[in-house]
């Protein structure tokens, strides 16, 4: 079983006001570690943990992400995940609502809109990657062969989305690391992927049912990125078609991540799911997100890149 970290809140350092859940930084000797809580219910810790070792498994540049349970001395506050900073002093991540605005003096970069920003959009986002370089070497270890510059690597990032259903990548959920170089960052914060807010019920049901509508399928299909073809268009693309729409300014990196994809088989997936203890993700969200992995996988294998 994936271990439980314990974190005292009396060690709290520093409140992180970034994003909608309750947050603190504290240090792990010279490491500086961010707890995140899931108060709510709704699995964001596990689905942050699994999603971090599917990443892995890929060969990503991704933050490291541990369950944890918050405590307050001996008593028991609440579930949640820890990682370590990935920009630690005097670094600063710039996000990419920054980066956008620093091409486009017009980009709409308020921090209170984070979704529906339709100037989020594919073209845009990758001239932005197209002036950053690729994560530094510590990051890039386990990339494939042939995956050098930053555009390449976000095209594994849009990729990991499209498998997990991450729906979250919007434009404060990716970002570069200043330096000699403006680096693209790891890929961070998938809390909001697998399906992991929905009732154990309706995953049953998804399961089992003979309603095309209702299938498991139907509903992979349906997942929304957050980035827009055009300024003009009125909906996000899907995922899959961000998947592709990236995968088009860079062919053979997306090949190459595919590759990745494609030696990763169901029973590497299931031994994942099978380390998150059953008190955090149930038997059955475990059986629904192993069905929805690998319908999404398959589509990515078939569909990304036009034959």
């Amino acid at each position: 079983m994936f271990p439980i970290h314990h974190v005292d809140r009396r060690m709290a350092e520093a409140v992180e006001t970034l994003g909608s859940k309750p947050k603190f930084w504290f240090s792990d000797g010279d490491r500086r570690m961010l707890f995140k809580a899931e108060e709510r219910g709704t699995g964001e810790d596990w689905a942050e943990k699994v999603s971090c070792h599917l990443g892995g498994l890929l060969g990503l540049p991704h933050v490291h992400y541990e369950l944890a349970e918050e405590y307050d001395g001996d008593t028991y506050l609440r579930p949640g995940v820890v990682c370590e900073n990935c920009a630690p002093a005097p670094l600063s991540l710039v996000l990419g609502n920054e980066l956008l605005l620093e091409r486009d003096p017009a980009y709409p970069a308020d921090v209170s809109q984070k979704y529906k920003v339709r100037e989020h959009t594919v073209d845009a986002v990758a001239q932005v990657l197209q002036n950053l370089a690729p994560p530094s070497e510590n990051w890039m270890r386990d990339v494939p062969v042939g995956i050098e510059t930053a555009l390449d690597v976000f095209v594994g990032y849009v990729m990991l989305d499209g498998w997990i259903a991450n729906q979250d990548r919007h434009h404060e959920n990716w970002a570069a690391l200043p330096g000699n170089d403006l680096r693209l960052a790891p890929t961070f914060d998938h809390g909001a992927s697998l399906a992991r807010n929905i009732s154990d019920d309706e995953r049953l049901e998804r399961l089992t049912t003979k309603d095309r509508n209702r299938t498991v399928a139907h509903f992979a299909s349906r997942a929304k990125s957050a980035f827009y073809r055009r300024p003009t268009e009125p909906r996000p693309l899907t995922t899959f078609d961000a998947c592709s729409a990236f995968a088009a300014f860079a062919p053979q990196a997306a090949r190459r991540w595919l590759q990745r994809l494609g030696a990763i088989d169901q029973m590497s997936i299931r031994s994942v799911l099978d380390e998150v203890p059953n008190k955090r993700m149930s038997r059955i969200a475990k059986d629904f997100t192993l069905e929805l992995l690998g319908l999404n996988r398959e589509h990515l294998l078939t569909q990304t890149i036009p034959s």
